[in-house]
């Protein structure tokens, strides 16, 4: 089938272009916003919960039984309202305030301090005022009953009359930020956006860059990197399609669009690699060129045996990556499944261009992706472009590393090992974190209106734990009683009635994920009050989604190494292999996951990738960098398996097929690896903390997986198993003789 794809891209250029400009084209134009609400405009920033976890029944009761209207927030500090002067001209300024305010079209009511008769000295007053007394809050709530369009309309109104507030009381010092829950919610995925522009206009030039000097010129190294804006166009069409239906948070955006184009440009290097190989030995076979209507028999057959090959290599990856992410559709979190979803389209996406927009491109250039480029005759460029280059000559630095690991693989075997048990030690105390506000960048206005809340106003402060009673007011204020004498818990606030029930909110004075929060939630958990309660909050979010994790954890990976193992049996004929590669890629895995745990919650390194730790990893980050990684450990194993297996195919030698093998690909691997390791470095330039962490996790995979493991661990590993490398029991050897997909 890929063969006769081959063909058809080489004798059909233009037609297979024509489909794919029109379609990269109208998805741009659909994911931005061009016929209505745009990806972005569709995008989210909630806490990962898991619905029928105790947590998620306890938000999902508090977010039904809310009737509290929609509010908008203005909070000012910098005051001394103990200065009875100042006072009473801030009391004078409030009293015009109000009147504007509820003159808005659709504001139902405003609060402030100063609206009690006996002004900021009301005891009804105090939950308004900072712990500080400098400063107070505006809260202006809206009618209920507005229309969408009306709702808006009266929340921007309000937002730019509050915006005014603080010069109105021209009191020097005073600051003052406004914020609600869409204000919050804009800012992550503001600086999403931000982020994903600022990633993307760092990494492609640095991308083209380093593919110029691996192909000698700039024509052929813009081959990949078309396929992978087409990838970014149709990937981002995909997530607006998933965002229609399915709740899809801002970064995942960020990650999704970059694994797409990591993994467009990684595949599309592969292709045309390996194209100018074949066009190489076709070119000296056909030596004439046929007239201008006529296709080049040359390219069409470099094109069919690049797709046989390079093309199924590619397929098996890809097939093998979006098997690990589609573990994800078994989770119960319906975040991970929509990233699973989303993921496995992006995948899809990127092999498509790779298999047929790149060919397309290639066949239209033919045999001019041969002649030298300009920079290959430059003094200095030119000696690292022939060192770099694309096709490696039969003997290098790669074939004279692999006969050291052949004569020392112990040598190389055990030490390798050993570092990246290393590496992944520290993963054994990792802290895991689910905590949403975590997300808002620290910098941002909103962030500084959380940092001040947290700091001054008790009363808008988000509790970090919370239960919800379905007792009688006297039993829940009873309980709260008790609570008061925990030693970490700060602040126990007055009893609540939501719906029929009780709600009993703890601030605590320690960290809400720390291992204190967590052994209180526990220990709430396990009393018996005579009555039934939930316990919500971040602590109990954490341990939920932990814990749904860990149940749903052993169907995915039955899913994925049945399905890798069954692939990797198919493309070898051996079972020792796939066993092999699973437990490698695992370990590396952990080597690479370690690190991160190192580098995000101990603080390593955080000066120079500008972060504040938040001493601990987020759960969904952990997921989708699990996921991820493993199928980009894959990919790498199935690179340089696919030529190994050639030359083992050829010449029964097990040494010789690794040594030409790891030749082959050696090149290949570490120019792809290199480029993916810049895309990701693309999401540590970003601000969001949890994007960061997802692409510090992703580069070392690559970087741990294209150095220790492909080019010393695979090598001395094969070489210490020998013949038995392609070991499998008869009947497996004729299933796979009828059914393996082999070359032709």
């Amino acid at each position: 089938m890929l063969k006769a794809l081959g063909r058809l891209t080489a004798l059909h250029p233009f037609r297979f272009i024509v489909v794919w400009v029109v379609v990269v084209l109208t998805s741009f134009a659909v994911a931005l916003g061009a016929f209505g609400e745009g990806l972005f405009d569709r995008l989210q920033s909630e806490s990962p919960s898991v619905p029928t976890s105790e947590s998620g029944q306890a938000e999902d009761y508090l977010s039904e039984a809310d009737d509290t209207p929609y509010t908008v927030n203005l909070i000012v500090w910098g005051l001394d309202l103990a200065d009875q002067a100042q006072l009473a001209e801030v009391a004078t300024a409030m009293a015009d305030v109000r009147e504007d305010l509820t003159a808005i079209d659709g504001v139902a009511a405003v609060l402030d301090p100063f609206a009690f008769p006996a002004g900021p000295a009301d005891p009804q007053a105090a939950a308004l005022l900072s712990s500080e007394a400098d400063g107070f809050i505006v809260r202006v709530e809206l009618e209920d009953d507005l229309s969408e369009e009306a709702e808006d309309a009266a929340r921007v109104a309000v937002e730019e009359r509050l915006d005014a507030v603080v010069d109105d009381l021209g009191v020097d010092g005073t600051r003052g930020i406004v914020s609600n829950v869409d204000l919050i919610t804009a800012s992550v995925i503001d600086q999403t956006v931000e982020d994903l522009a600022r990633g993307e206009s760092i990494t492609l030039p640095l991308s083209l860059i380093v593919l110029v000097l691996v192909f000698g010129g700039f024509l052929v190294a813009g081959m990949p990197l078309i396929g992978a804006i087409a990838a970014i166009g149709l990937g981002m069409a995909a997530m607006w399609v998933a965002a229609q239906y399915l709740s899809v948070d801002s970064y995942v955006v960020n990650i999704l669009s970059i694994m797409g184009l990591a993994l467009s440009i990684d595949y599309g290097l592969l292709v045309v690699s390996r194209f100018r190989e074949e066009l190489k030995g076709a070119a000296a076979r056909h030596r004439e060129r046929p007239g201008k209507r006529r296709r080049d028999p040359a390219v069409v057959e470099a094109l069919e045996r690049t797709l046989d090959t390079a093309g199924r290599t590619v397929l098996y990856s890809a097939f093998i990556i979006a098997i690990s992410i589609s573990g994800l559709l078994l989770m119960e979190a319906p975040l991970l499944r929509t990233v699973g979803i989303a993921g496995v389209a992006v995948v899809l996406v990127a092999v498509a261009s790779a298999v047929s927009l790149v060919p397309a491109h290639l066949a239209l250039f033919g045999r001019s992706l041969l002649r030298p480029s300009v920079l290959a005759k430059l003094p200095v460029v030119g000696s690292h472009v022939h060192a770099l280059g694309d096709v490696a000559p039969d003997d290098g630095l790669f074939s004279k590393l692999a006969r050291f690991v052949h004569r020392h693989p112990w040598l190389v075997l055990v030490p390798t090992l050993g570092l990246l048990v290393a590496m992944a030690w520290p993963l054994a105390g990792v802290n895991l974190r689910a905590d949403a506000l975590e997300y808002v960048p620290r910098d941002s206005t909103q962030g500084e209106y959380l940092d001040v809340v947290e700091e001054r106003f008790p009363a808008l402060q988000f509790p970090e734990a919370y239960i919800l009673a379905d007792a009688s007011v006297d039993e829940a204020e009873a309980w709260a009683e008790e609570l008061r004498d925990v030693a970490i818990v700060d602040r126990v606030n007055p009893v609540a009635e939501v719906g029929d029930r009780q709600l009993i909110s703890l601030k605590l004075g320690v960290d809400g994920a720390s291992a204190e929060a967590l052994d209180l939630v526990r220990d709430l958990r396990a009393e018996d009050r005579g009555f039934e309660f939930w316990v919500g909050g971040a602590a109990a979010t954490t341990i939920d989604f932990g814990a749904s994790l860990l149940d749903r954890l052993p169907y995915a990976l039955a899913l994925v190494v049945l399905a890798v193992f069954v692939l990797l049996f198919l493309m070898t004929g051996s079972l020792v292999v796939p066993l092999k590669a699973l437990i490698v890629n695992l370990l590396s895995l952990a080597a690479s996951m370690g690190l991160t745990v190192l580098v995000f919650q101990e603080g390593y390194l955080s000066g120079l990738l500008d972060f504040e730790p938040l001493g601990g990893i987020e759960l969904v980050i952990l997921a989708l960098a699990v996921s991820f990684g493993f199928g980009l450990a894959m990919d790498y194993e199935v690179f340089l398996l696919a030529r190994i297996k050639e030359y083992w195919d050829l010449t029964g030698d097990n040494d010789v097929a690794v040594e030409r093998g790891l030749q082959k690909s050696g090149r290949i691997i570490t120019s792809a690896a290199l480029v993916m390791m810049l895309v990701f470095a693309g999401l540590i330039v970003g601000k969001l903390v949890v994007v960061k962490e997802a692409g510090f996790a992703l580069l070392m995979v690559v970087a741990v997986d294209a150095s220790l493991v492909r080019m010393l661990l695979v090598p001395s590993s094969m070489t210490v198993l020998g013949k038995w490398n392609w070991w499998a029991p008869g009947p497996l050897r004729r299933l796979h003789d009828r059914y393996g997909i082999t070359h032709d």
